[in-house]
């Protein structure tokens, strides 16, 4: 059966709403939870607000959880999306990295007439009300922090029995709220899409490239080997990894930039692969960046595909170089 996870940020998003509510997180549910790879399993995520709840008695809670969300609890998914100009372009963002923030059943994105439309099933499981509505709430929380502007879904669905009062969801949402339906759904007005983000934060984006760039062996001749990792590092960060889209950041053609690094004894693919490698040992280095966290740094979509071009590189697992290189 495949795992449900949810980002251990959730769980900071959590302790940090009882905060505001006078209350002692780790009094009431015990330590922080945290993870190598930055993700809790579903049934402890559960636990925590079932016990959140029932402590509280507040209705909704995963609402008023969900409003508290920030772009720095989506950890670098979430600063990825500030660098993004558009919402449409931060939720592709969000939908391509969506395994690093709520690994539960998979999303989906379709139009369907004026609409765009993100579902999710119950394939894997029904995680229920908390979970469900806490990760709708938040994603909605957080378009509307990105574009800074009070937006409304055109409706939200949810496969959970209707609450004795509906009203504080209709109050959230700002749109019908429909319950005991297939699939979880939140549909978007297409317009949305081309909405411009406020601007990012250049100085978070300014320190993650960097301390990126302090973990490259730079050469002091400005070769272009260096020019390259240079340029490579925001768009790894952005998911962009073709030789086109290097060629296009360095104002060249993609035939032109193959061409001459192949004259200076190399290739795109040699490039990329030293780049991530170099890369990747450093962030290693940081014993707080999840293992999941440092695959969307380096551009790979999916945990597993860093995991093996680790191994490639090095011959262990990430985790097991990080746990050698943290001892020396």
């Amino acid at each position: 059966m495949t795992k449900q996870r949810i980002a251990a940020s959730y769980a900071q998003l959590l302790y940090e709403f009882l905060a505001r509510r006078g209350i002692d997180g780790e009094a009431l549910l015990g330590p922080l939870p945290r993870s190598n790879d930055g993700l809790l399993p579903l049934p402890l995520w559960q636990d925590l607000l079932r016990r959140a709840d029932e402590h509280l008695g507040e209705a909704a809670i995963g609402l008023r959880i969900g409003e508290g969300i920030g772009p720095r609890h989506f950890g670098v998914v979430g600063y990825a999306a500030l660098a993004c100009a558009t919402l449409g372009d931060a939720l592709q963002r969000l939908e391509r990295f969506h395994g690093l923030v709520y690994d539960l059943n998979p999303a989906t994105l379709s139009v369907s007439g004026a609409q765009l439309l993100l579902e999710w099933g119950t394939e894997h499981s029904r995680p229920g009300q908390r979970v469900d509505e806490t990760g709708v709430a938040a994603l909605v929380h957080l378009a509307r922090q990105l574009c800074g502007q009070p937006l409304a879904p055109t409706e939200v669905r949810f496969v959970n029995p209707a609450p004795q009062d509906v009203t504080p969801y209709t109050e959230f949402f700002g749109c019908p709220v429909r319950f005991d339906c297939s699939h979880t759904r939140l549909a978007l007005p297409l317009e949305y899409l081309q909405l411009s983000l406020r601007q990012a934060d250049p100085a978070l984006l300014a320190l993650l490239d960097a301390q990126a760039e302090g973990f490259l062996r730079q050469r002091a001749d400005n070769s272009l080997t260096s020019t390259c990792q240079q340029a490579l590092i925001p768009l790894l960060r952005e998911g962009h990894t073709s030789l086109a889209a290097l060629a296009g950041r360095l104002h060249r053609s993609p035939r032109s930039l193959q061409r001459h690094l192949q004259a200076d004894g190399s290739s795109f693919q040699q490039l990329l692969d030293d780049t991530r490698r170099q890369l990747a040992e450093g962030y290693l280095r940081d014993p707080h960046l999840p293992l999941g966290e440092i695959a969307a740094l380096l551009g790979f979509s999916e945990q597993s595909a860093f995991s093996r071009a680790f191994r490639n590189w090095h011959g262990s697992s990430p985790l097991a170089w990080r746990q050698a290189a943290l001892a020396d």
